[in-house]
């Protein structure tokens, strides 16, 4: 079995958010970066499912040449091969754009992203990968059992479960449950400098979209305290003031 794994870049969330030029452009100076969570469950999985040389799991990335260190921390933990496409990830989009196109030419039997990534939780890629390609796509599952020819996924849906059978070649977001990440131990960490990890130009794409502003949130107000037997001011408070009643 031939895995493709997407993984991205993404700022660890301890990370002080501060934005420069206008509040038009991220600033990265002093962030740590790393692998994002949901993708390491994903490829969690699909270092599970081929092991013991039951196939080959290839992790792709959108970025440039700082985001090597992530892809490298992947290539540690078990993966066989990368890809970094060199560009930066204009949004989803473009991203899923050239992880199709890399797909078309090299095809996979199974492609694995996160549910979503940590900086921009758009959960937008697994679909828009499945549109591009042509094949059938389901996002945020909960389980992944491979087959010889199909796959088993479970989902959660409001009052239970969905359970769904897919034909190989198909699109999955990973969601927590599916695997454990995994920790690279130090004979990952060595293979992992010597492993391949190819680098190709990203194919032209259209751009739809174009982030006009950055804002951060609004800081949080003085917490008002009010005594257990007052109901009457607690009610007032949160209609007037909160108005969440």
């Amino acid at each position: 079995m031939k895995i493709l794994v997407c993984v991205s870049n993404v700022p660890d969330t301890t990370t002080k958010i501060t934005f420069t030029d206008n509040n038009t452009q991220f600033n990265t100076n002093g962030v740590q970066f790393i692998l994002n969570p949901y993708d390491e469950i994903a490829l969690a999985r699909a270092i599970e499912l081929t092991d013991g040389g039951k196939g080959t799991v290839t992790v792709i990335n959108v970025g440039d040449a700082s985001t090597e260190a992530t892809i490298r921390k992947a290539l540690a933990i078990g993966a066989t091969d990368a890809v970094r496409v060199n560009a930066k990830p204009h949004d989803a989009w473009y991203v899923a754009h050239q992880i199709a196109q890399y797909v078309k030419a090299n095809p996979f039997d199974l492609i694995l992203t996160g549910r979503e990534s940590i900086d921009y939780n758009g959960s937008k890629v697994a679909g828009m990968l499945g549109e591009l390609l042509d094949i059938p796509s389901v996002s945020i599952i909960k389980k992944l059992d491979a087959g010889d020819s199909e796959a088993t996924v479970e989902r959660e849906i409001e009052g239970g479960k969905e359970v769904l059978t897919i034909p190989y070649p198909f699109v999955a977001g990973a969601a927590e449950g599916v695997a454990e990440p995994k920790i690279p131990n130090m004979r990952g960490i060595m293979s992992a400098r010597t492993k391949p990890l190819a680098v190709i130009e990203p194919t032209e794409v259209k751009t739809f979209s174009e982030i006009v502003s950055y804002e951060t949130p609004a800081p949080r107000g003085q917490v008002k305290l009010v005594a257990a037997d007052d109901t009457a001011k607690l009610v007032e408070l949160l209609h007037a003031e909160a108005r969440v009643i």
